[in-house]
């Protein structure tokens, strides 16, 4: 008939009368009359400064709470940031809570979300919370990039590098992260047939920059691969307009006219075309073996040629050599006495001279 109840300094009761809420008991001995046994006292911690209780609207709206709790009743649009002992806590969501305050210090600070970006001096550690996940988009922008926010399909800001987060559940979010760096596209292994029916496979490298941010993520799904094949269509259509022979001696000129044609493509997606060049050209084995001998043959006869030149150098030489001999008889006798020079050191030579010339004045000759 009459109820003791005992509550312990870190304790607090809270007692109900046919379901229905009626006071919280502070620490200490309570006496209640209860004949019909109607009442229930159910015991809770304010050390945990979540009140989780399953009647935890019945006992916000009794308002017995008073003084030593916050209460939280946050609607569609209303989110909550939290601190509890002067630490970040949690992000709330819609929702009914209830925060002891009695053990420990608590600041709420209720926001509007509809803005979507969550503008916050403490961001850094709101984003890295356990339930930041849940209820944030975070994107971190790193330099030499730029970020791109959408909501419900429209434009909203262009993002310099930083740490940006954007509630979720308020309206369609889109955001890119755009490196607006110079990069290489490497198009490879492209099996083109030249103007002459022969098929060759090039390897193709592209370097550009995004220039346009917005650009690059409206006009297209992917400015990298738009490129990619811009180039894939740059290179048939320039080499498919030429023979092999053209291509293999003019690969400068085929560089530049892809420049030409790439630029005005790649300007369209927001991109900026830096350099472009063929890396490779891969002949097809038979087309190798025919070239290797028309190379080996036109070698030779470059080879022949440059030999015929040289004897009728030195033919021609020797005629001029007769010539001058023949109109100067001192000359003539000069040149005897060279070869006779060179001939006596290899041999025990005797020679008289006179004015008949060599051939007939030889007496010995050992």
């Amino acid at each position: 008939m009459i109820h003791r109840m005992k509550i312990k300094p870190h304790e607090r009761g809270l007692l109900f009368r046919e379901g229905e809420p009626i006071a919280v008991l502070q620490p200490g001995v309570h006496w209640y009359l209860d004949p019909l046994l109607k009442l229930r006292l159910q015991i809770v911690s304010p050390r945990n400064p979540w009140l989780v209780h399953n009647d935890l609207e019945l006992i916000v709206k009794s308002g017995i709470l008073g003084n030593e709790a916050v209460v939280l009743d946050l609607r569609d649009h209303e989110r909550a940031l939290v601190w509890i002992d002067k630490r970040f806590a949690a992000i709330m969501e819609e929702g009914l809570y209830v925060l002891w305050t009695t053990d420990h210090e608590v600041r709420v600070e209720v926001l509007d979300a509809r803005p979507m970006q969550l503008l916050h001096a403490d961001l850094p550690v709101i984003v890295r919370s356990s339930r930041a996940a849940a209820l944030l988009e975070v994107l971190n922008v790193e330099p030499g990039h730029a970020g791109l926010w959408f909501r419900d399909g429209a434009y909203q800001a262009t993002l310099e590098p930083g740490t940006y987060a954007f509630w979720k559940g308020v309206g369609k979010l889109k955001l890119y992260d755009v490196d607006l760096r110079e990069l290489v596209l490497d198009v490879s292994g492209q099996d083109i047939m030249t103007a002459d029916k022969v098929t060759l496979r090039l390897n193709a490298l592209v370097t550009y920059r995004i220039t346009d941010a917005l650009r690059s993520v409206t006009e297209v799904d992917g400015a990298g691969q738009a490129l990619y094949r811009a180039v894939q269509l740059a290179l048939r259509e320039a080499v498919g307009a030429k023979e092999l022979d053209t291509l293999l001696v003019s690969k400068d000129a085929l560089t530049r006219e892809l420049t030409e044609m790439i630029g005005p493509r790649a300007a369209g997606v927001g991109i900026t075309v830096m350099t472009t060049g063929i890396r490779d050209t891969i002949l097809p084995g038979d087309m190798k073996d025919l070239m290797n001998r028309v190379t080996e043959a036109r070698k030779a006869a470059e080879a022949s040629l440059i030999t015929r030149r040289e004897e009728t150098a030195a033919m021609r030489m020797q005629a001029n050599t007769a010539k001058i001999l023949e109109s100067s008889p001192t000359l003539m006798k000069l040149k005897e006495l060279e070869v006779l020079e060179k001939v006596a050191g290899k041999a025990n030579l005797t020679v008289v001279l006179g004015e008949e010339g060599l051939t007939s004045r030889v007496v010995k000759l050992l």
